[in-house]
């Protein structure tokens, strides 16, 4: 019985004082760094170059110790069973109304999505700061977004791995942990030492996305799942971006760049106490025999126990099937990520080799986060109440077509007017891309592998900023033609590959789409 209590009135288990104890050692960890920046406030923001005090000595190895055993803690005393499918009886009937349980939970799961991308999308307002402070070349600085996009590649097949073996709410608990450990980024004095801890922050930045899309897939009624997973995933992916800029707007003139990393204690610890509400996957508290836990939540978000879809005659096919959509959807990210990290990130230098002002290079991406949140609600309309199969591939087509008018003739693209509609296609078409894509992942794997496959897709997203990067450091930077005319050929075969081995979600429960392979 004392058990159950536990259960009851903790979110990680019999080991919640362990966890609780390394969650407050981390922050003393990180509040003992502060000091130390206050000082710099006084001369100019700078630490470079000045001796570590004894107390951020301290706080490190709180942070080093505390880390680790935050995951202790953490964990379940038991793995679920490798295969074990007890959970797909589980799911909310379709007729199950939105409560204020789910309310909460996309709530709290929207603030982690928009604290997950702010995280990355920090880095443009840093560099500037950091190259400045620490005296070095352009080039050495662009190792930091190269070995952060690396740390948020290797981040979503980590965590992706972890949501499937030891639960999803475990894993964005200790996503969190590691958000507000690697925020002492803006106290390093060394530029190296903020290589190591970019990485770290990168890994925790990578593995929120494909987790969320996957426990909110296991949670919602089917009839509300698919505009929920585009409408939060997009929200958070917007908000991400606006908050990183917001911030660097108001902290960055008065206290530097490094309070741009620091504001991922706050974030991190609010996300911490908001963790309540963030509910475990269904599958999993079976397969843990946490039955106790499994009839709150079936009181608070109406999963009741059902039973299993009959396989039908053609499951065999069907299932040989997931290897091709896998491939579909790994090129269909591929594709994105080279156009969000390079030929989108490559164009306003572009725009001004061609002779367009700055105002119009810079203003472009500005009114990118305009367009891209009614871009993400006429996807999700679009997702939810037509096709979510064709809606992906209607999104792919419109980012084609942006890509064939960025190699039009020089004569046409000398029009301004032409140049802004292009790009504004290029951009709607690759904001709807990422919209639908990891919420078309998360419904169409088997609960035991759901966790891993959408950090497979989610980590083939973030591959082209590591190789952008790569090519940035190597001094190849290609113009927006070239660029264009590279990523033609994959984008026109994911339009085909996602037509022939994609299959529709919308409206479908997952135990049937299960059932069919």
């Amino acid at each position: 019985m004392e058990q159950r209590a536990a259960r009851r009135t903790s979110i990680v288990g019999e080991r919640a004082p362990i966890f609780w104890g390394a969650c407050l050692a981390i922050s003393i960890g990180v509040l003992l760094h502060l000091p130390m920046l206050a000082m710099a406030h006084r001369m100019g923001n700078h630490l470079v170059g000045m001796p570590m005090e004894p107390g951020m000595w301290i706080g490190m190895v709180l942070i080093v110790l505390g880390v680790p055993a935050a995951i202790y803690g953490a964990l379940p005393k038991q793995r679920a069973p490798h295969g074990s499918h007890a959970g797909t009886s589980y799911e909310a009937p379709d007729s199950t109304p939105l409560s204020g349980w789910h309310a909460g939970v996309l709530l709290v799961l929207t603030i982690g999505l928009i604290i997950d991308v702010m995280k990355p999308a920090t880095l443009g307002f840093v560099l500037p700061g950091m190259t400045a402070e620490y005296g070095i070349a352009k080039a050495t600085t662009a190792w930091l977004p190269f070995i952060a996009l690396v740390g948020t590649t290797v981040g979503s097949f980590v965590w992706g791995w972890i949501a499937d073996v030891y639960g999803r709410r475990v894993s964005i608990l200790l996503s969190t942990i590691l958000f507000v450990s690697t925020s002492i980024c803006g106290a390093m004095p060394l530029f190296q030492l903020n290589l190591l801890m970019c990485f770290l922050m990168g890994c925790s930045a990578g593995g929120m996305l494909p987790v969320v899309y996957t426990l909110l897939a296991e949670i919602m009624p089917p009839r509300h799942r698919s505009w929920v997973l585009v409408l939060v995933g997009g929200t958070g992916l917007v908000g991400g971006y606006l908050a990183a800029s917001g911030a660097a707007h108001t902290f960055e003139p008065v206290f530097g760049w490094r309070v741009l990393w620091l504001q991922g204690f706050p974030t991190g610890i609010l996300l911490l106490l908001l963790a309540r509400l963030i509910p475990e996957s269904p599958r999993f508290l079976a397969e843990q025999g946490r039955h106790d836990e499994l009839a709150d939540m079936q009181r608070k978000y109406g999963i009741v126990p059902k039973a299993k879809e009959p396989v039908p005659a053609d499951a065999a096919v069907a299932a040989q099937r997931h290897g091709k959509l896998t491939f579909a959807l790994v090129v269909t990210a591929l594709s994105w990520s080279f156009i969000n990290f390079g030929l989108l990130l490559w164009l306003p230098s572009d725009l001004q080799a061609r002779g367009y002002s700055s105002a119009l290079s810079s203003g472009i991406l500005a009114s990118s986060a305009l367009i891209a949140l009614p871009t993400i609600m006429v996807a999700a309309w679009v997702y939810a109440r037509v096709s979510s199969k064709w809606t992906l591939v209607g999104t792919i087509i419109l980012s084609l077509v942006g890509l064939i008018g960025a190699l039009l003739p020089g004569t046409i693209l000398s029009s301004e007017a032409v140049v802004v509609a292009i790009i504004a296609i290029l951009i709607v078409g690759s904001n709807g891309m990422i919209a639908v894509l990891l919420p078309y992942a998360a419904e169409n794997y088997p609960l035991g592998v759901r966790g891993r496959a959408t950090g497979v897709i989610a980590g083939a997203s973030k591959f082209g900023g590591v190789a952008v990067q790569s090519f940035a450091l190597a001094g190849l930077i290609p113009t927006l033609h070239g660029a264009a005319l590279a990523l033609l050929g994959p984008l026109a075969l994911s339009v085909v590959l996602v037509a022939w081995a994609g299959r529709e979600t919308r409206g479908r429960s997952l135990r049937e789409l299960e059932a069919h392979g």
